[in-house]
């Protein structure tokens, strides 16, 4: 009882809803605590759905969505403190705003939850509804933010299996239905809906267990060996002019050390985003080098390049054995306020223009996903860095990849969580397609990942070195792969009838 009159009051019942938030935060990597993170969310669900005004309920769920935010999306600061001088003022600003901004997705469906449903249970089955929606919401508005999904404390966890049948957004709706049992069963029967949301929340590690074999999955066939190459090159020196050199050298350092044992010399290698500082139309002689370093091997490699109009495009270039360009691809799918700037000449004014981009307003975006072909190691489908959160773009390309391929520089982003959280998402994008995922990063954690999301080998943060795999097989498209979101969205439209009709007979009655 002394907790539902600390929620009642204004003040506590904002400030435990804030702790809440940051308790339920604690299910995303790199702590990846997902079972507390599940009894803070039902714990937060069971006490913000009491009777209430709308309008409180609203404010309690926007400080429950802030503290999670902010637990979660504290990293967000490290880009700003790169160049602290120029950006360092925007940094605190940066997170406020950020993690604000997305807790009124919350907010707005806590409020509504409660406006909707005269009953208690009424008001859960809402939430579950509403909060499910609000996070596909932010998934797509303003080019979408699928950053940090409730669903995603599973990560690394058998639960992370049922991403294979229905991705993301259903880990995020079997998530929060299992976190309502406890409030659905009510006081009395509190022990029987903490049991029942367990074993719910227990019951896609049954499925894991028939659907990971134990162990690595073998190929059938040799397989190809692709080594991912991890210079780490600090942001603040990466572009120094000093240090350019020596970075390059690195890379070609790691691209011709000798394969690793019980392997052969590398078919493919992969260095990370923007590793070179020359344009694509000026790096001829840096291909004949990098080449001559590859011994026989293709080359993808991340850079720049501008088009005759003057564009810049953040690319990833496919070098045959001599150095040939064989293929390259654009980034689609930009970062709002790093890459870009929304509403560039109202911010050019103030001389403000994007983290990572230059003061032509920033990158331009490619025209989508595209398939790599690359002869004996298959059709691989490009990802560079923010690119691999969102599932939708990469059932958009033009065909199934063999395997999946992304270069990053997270040494934007620190190394407490942001590389972690990033890595984590890369290891949903492979359960979801059931295709391997091969990820070279600056500064790391570079990885292989197959097709289960199981990270086979990787590379520490912080550290320069490469790392050789024989590339997984993929296996049969999943029913995610084949289905999409298409069955999420099919039930939350038939628990919004069902629960429509209740609150109006509820309403009448």
């Amino acid at each position: 009882m002394d907790l539902v009159r600390t929620v009642q009051s204004r003040r506590s019942g904002l400030a435990l809803a804030f702790g809440l938030g940051l308790i339920c935060a604690t299910g995303q990597a790199p702590l990846g605590w997902a079972w507390l993170s599940l009894a803070a969310f039902a714990l937060a669900i069971a006490l913000l759905t009491l009777p209430e005004r709308w309008q409180v309920v609203a404010w309690r769920g926007w400080a429950l969505g802030t503290g999670y935010f902010a637990g979660s999306l504290f990293w967000i600061v490290e880009p700003f403190l790169v160049d602290l001088p120029r950006h360092g003022w925007m940094a605190p600003f940066a997170l406020v705003l950020m993690a604000g901004g997305l807790a009124l997705f919350w907010a707005a469906a806590f409020g509504l939850a409660v406006r909707f449903g005269r009953t208690r249970g009424l008001r859960i089955g809402w939430l579950v509804l509403l909060l499910t929606s609000a996070e596909i919401l932010r998934s797509f508005l303003f080019t979408g933010f699928p950053w940090v999904l409730i669903g995603h404390v599973w990560i690394g966890a058998p639960q992370m299996q049922f991403a294979a049948l229905f991705g993301a957004h259903g880990l995020t709706l079997f998530t929060l239905i299992a976190a309502a049992m406890p409030a659905l069963f009510g006081a009395r029967r509190a022990v029987l809906g903490m049991i029942a949301g367990t074993a719910l929340a227990s019951l896609p590690a049954g499925y894991a267990h028939f659907r990971v074999p134990p162990g690595d999955a073998a190929n059938a066939e040799p397989a190809q060996v692709v080594r991912l190459v991890q210079p780490n090159a600090p942001q603040h020196e990466k572009w120094d002019p000093d240090l350019v050199p020596l970075f390059y050298q690195r890379h070609l350092d790691l691209t011709a050390a000798e394969a690793a044992p019980g392997l052969q010399r590398p078919d493919v290698i992969i260095w990370p985003e923007t590793s070179i500082p020359w344009l694509l139309e000026y790096a001829e002689p840096a291909f004949v080098e990098m080449a001559q370093a590859g011994q026989g091997a293709q080359l993808l490699v991340g850079l720049q390049r501008r088009s005759a109009e003057g564009a810049w495009f953040n690319t990833l270039a496919v070098l045959a054995p001599d150095g040939t360009l064989l293929d390259s691809y654009d980034k689609h799918h930009l970062v709002p306020f790093g890459e870009y700037m929304p509403l560039m000449h109202v911010f050019a004014r103030w001389g403000v223009f994007g983290l990572a981009a230059n003061e032509t307003g920033g990158y331009t975006a490619g025209p989508g996903p595209a398939l790599l072909e690359l002869g004996p190691a298959g059709r691989a489908l490009p990802l560079i860095c923010y690119e691999a959160i969102f599932p939708n773009d990469i059932a958009r390309a033009p065909g199934r990849a063999d395997w999946l391929v992304q270069i990053t520089n997270d040494a934007w982003f620190g190394q407490v969580s942001g590389p972690w959280q990033h890595l984590a998402l890369a290891r949903l994008r492979a359960v979801e397609q059931g295709v391997p995922m091969l990820r070279a990063a600056n500064t790391g954690i570079s990885a292989a990942i197959d097709p289960y999301g199981r990270v086979i080998a990787a590379l520490p943060m912080g550290q320069a070195g490469k790392l050789d795999v024989a590339l997984p097989a993929p296996l049969a498209p999943t029913f995610y792969a084949r289905r999409g979101d298409l069955p999420v969205f099919l039930f939350l439209a038939t628990l919004f009838l069902s629960l429509a009709a209740l609150s109006r007979k509820s309403h009448f009655g």
